[in-house]
Order: structure tokens, then C-alpha cells, then sequence
């Protein structure tokens, strides 16, 4: 006749192994989207504009030939 055995484990050992498995299920798949938001980060140069009075440098996604600028209103040209 086969015999179980049951390993004993305390109440407070088994709420520790729960939450440490459920920090690095999490901390893994926060690693993983992470890396592939990286990937598909990519800046064009042609949005980049540059103040020509503030020396500010800002963004555009908007294709004009003339933008102005967030910080001191001024307008510049490509």
C-alpha cells in the first residue's frame, strides 16, 4: 500500500512563497513590455524643431513649414 506524506508548511512561510512568485511574475512580464516599448520608440528628425531666439528644441509632429515656439511664441522655419 502506498503511503502520502504531506509536507507541512506554516501559514506565514505560504503567504511569503504567494508574494514573492507574484512580485517576479510581475517584475518579468514589466521587464519583457519594457524592453518592447523600446523598440518601438523612434523619434524623426523632422518633427525636432530649434528656437532660433529662445535656443529652445521642441517638438512638432504637425508637417508645417513654419511652427512656433511653446516657450517664448516665436516663429521659426525649417
Amino acid at each position: 500500500m502506498c503511503s502520502l506524506t504531506m509536507i507541512n508548511v506554516d501559514f506565514s512561510l505560504a503567504i511569503a512563497l504567494y508574494i514573492f512568485i507574484f512580485l517576479n511574475a510581475v517584475l518579468i512580464a514589466w521587464l519583457f513590455s519594457k524592453k518592447q516599448k523600446d523598440k518601438d520608440l523612434t523619434l524623426d528628425p523632422r518633427f525636432i524643431w530649434f528656437c532660433s531666439i529662445c535656443t529652445y528644441t521642441y517638438i512638432n509632429t504637425k508637417e508645417e513649414v513654419i511652427s512656433i515656439c511653446p516657450r517664448c511664441g516665436n516663429y521659426n522655419k525649417k
